[in-house]
């Protein structure tokens, strides 16, 4: 069942209370989706850098071996390191237990198992700031519970995805993909939805025109929502059998799954609100 949220602010006044919104959100859907949950949220990054987050899956101790700056939270942490670095970095990552769970300028990812309430404070999403988010809570019906498998899914440079639905050629999708290059950590058919787009965007595609490709290449039901550095886009299937309904007020775009996981945003009864039509490709984003 799954639920999903998505907040992109366009008043910068909102960014100290990014996170502690998104997590309302998140804590409104718990019900569907309680086995686990995440979140990416996109904040300021600098120039020439590039933020890693990794996650140590047996608990964090593999932290204190790298001998790294790492702003840790529980059993992830952030690095952020000249963009020139990276390649050795992840290379001598490869040698150890640690994942990369996302890597941005200014994208931070983090997910767990659990109550998406014990989420979003184990990682302590009400207190942070930024200019967009999106979220998910996990109800698991094709692949195991586990922190790998919950989402996002990120596969590509500030880039990340999240799913409610369920695709039907994502076997065939994911070895095509592999063929290009593209590696997946898990079965789930979600990470092969966000594989998919980043292969298009490599290609030269923009979001939306690798969204619209999706319509077409992705089979099933699904409902998308894709954070990017400069915003975030939604996409449902041409049935559209997904509930999903989008606010917009001079201040801010909500997404959720359902219109109780947005009753509690600023001037909510001023927004104008509507459900996204299939097959449509909705995106904002800054210049």
């Amino acid at each position: 069942m799954c639920g999903i949220v998505g907040l992109f602010l366009k008043d910068p006044a909102l960014e100290p209370r990014l996170g502690a919104m998104a997590a309302g959100m998140l804590t409104v859907l718990s019900d569907r989706g309680p086995d686990s949950a995440g979140f990416a949220i996109y904040g300021a990054g600098a120039k020439d850098t590039i933020k890693l987050t990794l996650r140590d899956p047996a608990g964090g101790a593999a932290f204190d071996t790298l001998d790294l700056p790492l702003h840790r939270r529980g059993d992830h942490a952030v690095l952020t390191i000249p963009a020139e670095d990276e390649a050795a970095l992840r290379a001598r990552l490869a040698r150890t237990e640690i994942r990369i769970v996302g890597a941005g300028e200014s994208m931070e990812l983090y997910k767990a198992v659990g109550h998406p309430s014990d989420v979003a404070a184990r990682f302590g999403l009400p207190n942070m700031s930024g200019t967009h988010a999106i979220g998910h809570t996990r109800m698991a019906t094709e692949s195991a519970v586990t922190t790998a498998g919950a989402h996002p899914f990120s596969t590509g440079r500030d880039q990340c995805l999240v799913h409610n639905g369920s695709l039907s050629n994502h076997n065939g999708v994911r070895r095509s993909l592999r063929a290009e290059g593209l590696e997946f950590e898990t079965e789930n058919d979600s990470e092969v939805a966000a594989g998919y787009l980043t292969w298009r965007m490599r290609q030269g595609a923009r979001l939306d025109e690798a969204l619209y490709s999706a319509i077409n290449d992705l089979d099933g039901f699904y409902t998308f929502v894709v954070g990017t550095q400069t915003g975030f886009g939604v996409l449902r299937d041409p049935i559209a059998c997904k509930p999903a309904v989008m606010a917009e007020t001079d201040r801010y775009v909500a997404f959720g799954s359902e219109y109780r996981a947005l009753v509690d945003l600023p001037d909510i009864a001023r927004a104008h609100i509507w459900e996204p039509e299939p097959a449509k490709v909705y995106f904002w984003q800054r210049n």
